[in-house]
């Protein structure tokens, strides 16, 4: 299954829902040309890897350049709802330590919001 993305806005925080394989060539380079628009109009954004049924090497390398161009836009990127597989790829390669992980949307989304929360104290 090729990869299909798919934009949305969550009031300020952009979502990037991914639906299928993100493995080298071209599903990897759709997934950089996307991400790499959307870091220049957001400070948020999520992408969601609850449809991700696979991933390899070049994936997992494409992850950690979205990451670094995200903190060189000074965007904040989170990571959600991967499945097992994903989630072990991310924590053997240590990706885990560099992305913020959240086993859902909703937790991804809420995250940002206890952030707010947190600058008005």
């Amino acid at each position: 299954m090729k990869l299909s993305l798919e934009t949305r806005n969550r009031g300020d925080v952009i979502v990037v829902h991914c639906e299928g394989r993100i493995v080298y060539r071209d599903e990897a380079a759709a997934l950089s040309r996307l991400v790499g628009g959307i870091l220049q109009h957001t400070s948020k954004l999520v992408l969601d890897l609850s449809g991700v049924s696979s991933m390899d090497s070049a994936g997992i390398g494409e992850l950690a350049l979205l990451q670094t161009w995200a903190q060189e836009h000074n965007v904040e990127l989170k990571c959600s709802g991967p499945n097992n597989a994903v989630l072990t790829l991310l924590s053997l390669t240590n990706l885990d330590s560099v992305l913020e992980v959240h086993p859902s949307l909703d937790a991804a989304l809420e995250s940002f919001r206890e952030e707010q929360v947190c600058t008005d104290c």
